[in-house]
């Protein structure tokens, strides 16, 4: 891979796995509101996109009496919960940050909003890896928009060009070419076949390292 100034990690997925627990938490709150079997929702159409993006296919399909935010509210507090309890950072992870903040400035950019990224990033102390953390919520459009990624360039002083993305979902590898970056798309949630227009696809983070920390 050509060099790069800077790399922006996706947290969903690449960070902590917890993109099985994101569907644990909706089931819950599913089942809570009456719609355990009825949701009618394909999690896996939503893998890399917001929670918001969800709730509003949700309320169309259903229309449930409750308002979008204490939807939005419900989910992300359950999530938390769950991952304080859980804790799944996946494994290698904190030592691969730890080596590639050697050399790049580290953004994490994600579909999350920012209570449940400063969970995460609580974990194993990983926020002091990452000088630059971008949310959907501070740029008002979710993956595949490219919006996240370019904001998250913008702060690290970095022209998108010269930034690499890490990624496991095929809307996030659609955001980040569309911000004119690289990307490096992991098989922790899809399969090969789903993420093949990323610049490279991989299985593990010393694949990773080895494109971005070449001998």
């Amino acid at each position: 891979m050509k060099p790069f100034q800077a790399v922006i990690f996706d947290m969903d997925g690449v960070i902590v796995d917890s993109e099985p627990w994101h569907e644990r938490a909706f089931r819950e709150i599913f089942q809570e509101l009456g719609y355990g079997d009825t949701h009618g929702i394909d999690f896996r159409a939503y893998i890399g996109r917001s929670d918001r993006a969800l709730w509003l296919d949700f309320i169309e399909r259903h229309d449930p009496p409750h308002p979008l935010e204490d939807l939005l509210r419900a989910k992300q507090t359950r999530l938390i919960e769950i991952l304080r309890r859980e804790q799944p950072i996946f494994e290698g992870l904190p030592e691969l940050v730890d080596r590639l903040a050697r050399h790049y400035p580290l953004a994490v950019a994600s579909g999350s909003n920012h209570p449940v990224i400063d969970e995460v990033l609580a974990m194993k102390q990983l926020r002091r890896y990452f000088p630059v953390v971008v949310s959907t919520q501070d740029v008002g459009k979710s993956k595949p928009a490219p919006d996240v990624f370019l904001q998250a360039a913008k702060l690290l002083v970095t022209s998108p060009a010269d930034c690499c993305v890490v990624e496991d979902s095929a809307a996030g590898v659609t955001a980040a070419r569309a911000a004119g970056m690289a990307v490096i798309a992991l098989t922790h949630s899809l399969p090969r076949s789903e993420l093949a227009h990323a610049t490279h696809v991989v299985d593990t983070y010393e694949e990773v390292e080895q494109l971005l920390l070449p001998a």
